[in-house]
């Protein structure tokens, strides 16, 4: 194709911009409605909400599929899209821009009340409202949404990033109690919990809780993949979201570049359908590039969703076999009770036992660390983070490490909290074994299973086996032992890389 000829959707663009508020591009906005009933978008009746819009394309896709359905009960064009924009698209913008934005791509025109408009509004904004408030200020924190007074107590005229739609108590108030069909939206993900802008605190969450009071006949969000096992405040979130048998499709993307191109998001992200009056099992999709796997299946299975389809047959597998897991033997981040800051002495003196961090090695007293007891044991340990960052590495061939590098700490030595420590043991020949253990891409396998975040804790080997470590361990004699068959070991060996 000639670049004369190439003419990009404008959305699609602003689709590859990454941040914590990504624009949803045009093809996924109608994945996303296809899931829906078509026959809404053939009645005058429907009402659709978008309570987060952005570019506005999913109220610029609906209407297309409005104007077209409703031909025959609406023929003369004008009346048609007068009656859609004016009786069946509703919007809450999330910041001033982006409700020019989205009113551009509805009506042609950021003021609706003007001459170029599609449709004659009485006001600028038409039915995409957007309402610069401010957030309610509580110890330090928003009572709404959790951001920080020292971060966003802002001069009133920088952005706040109160978004309306979760900073009330009433939602139902905002449009007059009226009620919609169909909610449908790609939120604002998360927003900084402190002036450095290393922790966040997730927004995506209030959302889909704040959509579910207006009581919709459907609705669609995409969202991160964070809450399937992490997160920081999700417990709650999680447990509703798998205990509701009203959510009735998933679909699972890993690898958040297979779904917003160009945008990395650790743990990646999913779009899911709830339905009010559908009560079951649900469809889980899963695509990571071009292999996608379906399965049914109900979401509260495990305490966490486990998003491989394969996956969860090899753990009805495993346990079928074995009920005990390594969770017994990996230790609480920091059992030494030393932080990822702490740096000890260069010079080796006596009474010192050596400390290992992120800086290297130095040396540190005994007194200063907790849990002495595991000062004389051999420690089998892993770095804290994800070498591939929950899926954000996109390595060129696919495939994942899970773990960084296993150590084993001699006694007298020690770690910070940048190591997890995963095993302790009396003897140096478990310890050997025992890595030998984690060593196994089945073993890591069972592992990347349950990571959503980049940050690898106790909870993260709820699904791994014990084994007896008096011998070391294979992959050959894992797949052997648990029974797997031929497309299962080459799903694992197509997805975990050999560890030296």
């Amino acid at each position: 194709m000639s670049k004369l000829n190439y003419n990009p959707d404008v959305l699609s663009c602003l689709a590859n911009l990454s941040n914590d508020e990504v624009f949803t591009p045009p093809g996924l906005a109608n994945q996303m409605l296809d899931m829906l009933p078509q026959e809404l978008f053939r009645s005058p009746e429907t009402k659709f909400l978008d309570p987060c819009t952005k570019s506005g394309v999913f109220l610029r896709e609906i209407a297309k599929r409005l104007i077209a359905g409703l031909a025959d009960k609406i023929p003369d064009l004008q009346e048609r899209i007068d009656h859609i924009l004016h009786h069946q698209l509703y919007g809450i913008a999330i910041t001033r821009l982006t409700s020019l934005m989205s009113r551009r791509s509805l009506y042609c025109s950021k003021n609706a009340s003007g001459k170029y408009a599609l449709s004659h509004f009485d006001t600028e904004a038409g039915n995409i409202r957007f309402k610069d408030i401010r957030h309610s200020w509580q110890n330090g924190k928003c009572r709404y949404c959790g951001a920080s007074q020292d971060v966003f107590d802002r001069n009133s005229i920088l952005e706040s990033y109160a978004y309306e739609f979760i900073h009330t108590d009433k939602p139902n108030k905002l449009y007059k109690n009226m009620k919609f069909d169909v909610i449908i939206g790609n939120p604002p993900y998360q927003l900084s919990s402190n002036e450095e802008g290393i922790q966040a605190t997730p927004l995506y969450n209030k959302f889909v809780v704040q959509a579910k009071k207006l009581n919709p006949r459907f609705l669609i969000m995409i969202i991160p993949a964070r809450w399937y096992a992490g997160g920081m405040g999700m417990n709650d979130f999680r447990r509703d979201m798998l205990n509701d048998n009203r959510i009735r499709y998933i679909h699972d993307f890993p690898k958040s570049r297979d779904c917003f191109s160009g945008v990395d998001i650790a743990g990646g992200v999913c779009y899911f359908l709830w339905e009010k009056d559908s009560n079951g099992i649900c469809t889980i999709v899963n695509q990571i590039g071009d292999n996608i796997t379906t399965s049914k299946r109900f979401l509260n299975e495990f305490p966490i969703f486990i998003r491989d389809n394969i996956g969860v047959g090899i753990i009805h597998k495993i346990f079928a076999i074995d009920k005990k897991t390594l969770t017994d033997l990996v230790l609480p981040i920091s059992p030494y009770g030393l932080s990822t800051s702490v740096r000890g002495d260069k010079n080796k003196k006596a009474g010192l036992v050596t400390l290992y961090s992120s800086s290297g090695i130095s040396f540190i007293d005994k007194s200063t660390i907790s849990n002495t007891e595991l000062i004389d044991k051999y420690k089998v340990t892993i770095g804290q983070l994800n070498p591939d960052r929950a899926g954000v590495n996109n390595a060129s061939d696919g495939k994942m490490n899970v773990t960084t590098k296993i150590m084993i700490q001699k006694p007298n030595e020690v770690t910070t909290a940048t190591y997890l420590v995963i095993g302790s043991f009396i003897s140096e020949k478990e310890a050997l074994n025992y890595a030998s253990y984690i060593k196994c891409k089945f073993t890591r396998f069972l592992i990347q299973l349950t990571l959503s975040s980049m940050h690898i804790t106790r909870s993260n080997f709820q699904f791994v086996p014990l084994q007896d470590f008096s011998r070391p361990w294979t992959d050959e004699e894992l797949y052997k032992k648990y029974g797997l068959t031929d497309e299962e070991i080459q799903f694992i060996e197509s997805m975990i890389r050999p560890m030296e």
